[in-house]
């Protein structure tokens, strides 16, 4: 596949906390109630006392294994890990199982770790999305005592934030590929390397879980949802985000948009990318037993020689082959939609982002023992 063909001179910057440590301390941003973010989350005092296990503090029961990143408990023999960046989501007709054209992975047979400028794009997709996904973050509470687990960390922009910024206590940040998360890592960051679709991954309890731009790049999305929203303490938040395209598929055909329908279809096939289940997540945290859900949408501006400009032309610079290979675009054509990037004249509308997130409750009632040689039908 074709490198990278840089059509903006300079160096990417880095999104803030990357290469720098941010200020200690956070500040509490009064919200229209006149309280602060963590008087503003539905289980903010939820996180005190307690012993520790598996991360977290819990209410009751006994201390787990004590891990590198605060007590985590140990998960299964580290395997490959997840995706990251925000360019292609994944899962075909059952719920949650694979199936569909897409027998690739993310990092594997696109977007790969190892090639020549690939942590520059998704810095950024970061310096599109950071800001919206700390103030979240910050809105739901996290702070000192969080126990924290960042799914498909990537460069580890958010979790150097959680730490630096936030000053939770500990992030384990797990990736399919985490030579980017190794360097200059800050106290209590831990990288793990580790593929969170498998089964037995099971690396303690958190209260926080977060994951942006992964499950859509995971075949077995629903089962995902399902087993990081097993992961939470009582009282923790799950925060999930995944790329949502308001306009593509009805807006006029121009060059841009004929591009970006060939780019999904193109990540589809590939690496089984799919985000027609994006807008759904609300309902599918409910499902969960999750409460307080809610969810936003963020789209960033395209302006040219904006990061997210020069997030999507690096995108379909590294899918060239298979852009052109779904049959809908050429050469020319692909030449024009990067000149509307550049161009102050032309105006479109972005692939954008949506967040949603749940608490688990704080107390859930226990199951009921079923009776020796009773079956339940």
């Amino acid at each position: 596949m074709p490198g990278p063909v840089p059509r903006t001179p300079g160096p990417v910057p880095r999104p803030p906390g990357h290469t720098r440590r941010a200020a200690k301390g956070r500040r509490a941003v009064p919200t229209r109630s006149g309280r602060s973010p963590q008087q503003e989350s539905p289980d903010s005092r939820a996180h005190t006392g307690g012993v520790r296990t598996g991360g977290v503090r819990q209410p009751h029961g006994p201390a787990g294994p004590t891990g590198p990143a605060g007590p985590v408990e140990p998960s299964g023999p580290a395997g490959p890990a997840e995706p990251s960046g925000p360019a292609g989501p994944a899962e075909p007709s059952g719920p949650g199982e694979p199936s569909g054209p897409g027998a690739g992975h993310y990092g594997e047979d696109a977007f790969r770790p190892e090639e020549a400028g690939e942590a520059d794009r998704i810095d950024l997709g970061a310096l599109a999305y950071d800001a919206v996904s700390t103030a979240r973050l910050t809105a739901l509470g996290a702070g000192p005592g969080w126990h924290c687990l960042d799914v498909g960390a990537g460069t580890g922009t958010v979790a150097r934030w959680l730490l630096e910024s936030a000053d939770v206590t500990s992030v384990l940040a797990v990736d399919r590929d985490t030579r980017f998360l190794t360097a200059d890592a800050p106290p209590g960051l831990v990288a793990q390397t580790a593929d969170v679709t498998a089964p037995d991954f099971d690396p303690g309890r958190f209260h926080l879980v977060h994951a942006r731009f992964v499950l859509m790049h995971l075949r077995p999305w629903r089962r995902m949802i399902n087993q990081l929203s097993s992961l939470l303490a009582p009282g923790g938040v799950l925060v999930l985000s995944d790329a949502v395209d308001l306009t593509t598929s009805s807006a006029p055909a121009t060059p841009y948009t004929r591009v970006m329908r060939a780019m999904w279809q193109a990540l589809r096939t590939t690496v089984g990318t799919d985000i027609s289940w994006v807008p759904d997540y609300p309902a599918f945290l409910l499902e969960e037993g999750l409460h307080s859900v809610a969810a936003e949408i963020h789209v960033p501006p395209l302006l040219p020689g904006s990061p997210i400009s020069r997030f999507w032309e690096d995108t379909w610079q590294r899918t060239h082959d298979a852009l052109l290979a779904t049959g809908q675009v050429d050469e020319p054509l692909l030449e024009q939609a990067r000149q509307a990037l550049s161009s102050p004249h032309s105006a479109a509308l972005s692939p954008g982002m949506l967040t949603a997130w749940g608490w688990k409750p704080r107390h859930t009632t226990p199951p009921t023992p079923v009776p020796p040689h009773e079956t339940v039908g």
